[in-house]
């Protein structure tokens, strides 16, 4: 999977907000540089998040961005899917909606399950629990696993003679 740079930031800047004092509204260019996100790119997002309710505006000098929810009930998968879109799609199709035919059959189970596993990591992980520096169990076991932290060689394979 990969995560683009509008996700990234995306939810980096609603962590900043999160992390607000009293949910006071937030200056656009203190996230940027809190974040260090291209302020002109951070706009365009901020403006995604509000066309999907999770922000509110104020302009002025009093002004500024706050979350419209409370960090605790918006989670990862939330802000990624405000700025992107589904989780998990195959060519523009939800996974279900894909036809494989023979060898490849059983593909469109393994981008359910793909999915599935998405959702139970970015939808278990709260605004606020990381913006209070904590993560579920569900998440801290999968990093306990030593593989979690290996990063694989692409396009590498042993060649058999």
């Amino acid at each position: 999977m990969r995560i683009s740079a509008k996700a990234d930031y995306a939810v980096r800047a609603a962590l900043e907000l999160a992390a607000a004092p009293d949910g006071k509204p937030v200056k656009g260019t203190r996230i940027a540089e809190a974040q260090e996100i291209p302020l002109q790119f951070l706009e365009h997002i901020l403006l995604d998040l509000k066309r999907a309710g999770m922000i509110r505006t104020k302009r002025g000098a009093n002004g500024g961005y706050w979350l419209a929810e409370d960090p605790a009930e918006v989670s990862v998968a939330d802000v990624i899917r405000a700025v992107e879109g589904p989780l998990a799609n195959i060519q523009d199709l939800p996974p279900e909606e894909t036809r494989y035919e023979g060898a490849a059959e059983r593909l469109r189970d393994v981008w359910i399950a793909v999915r599935q596993n998405l959702r139970d990591v970015l939808e278990s992980v709260s605004l606020e629990q990381l913006a209070a520096r904590r993560l579920p169990e569900t998440v801290t076991s999968l990093l306990d696993e030593p593989e979690a932290w290996v990063a694989r060689e692409t396009g590498t394979h042993d060649v058999v003679p």
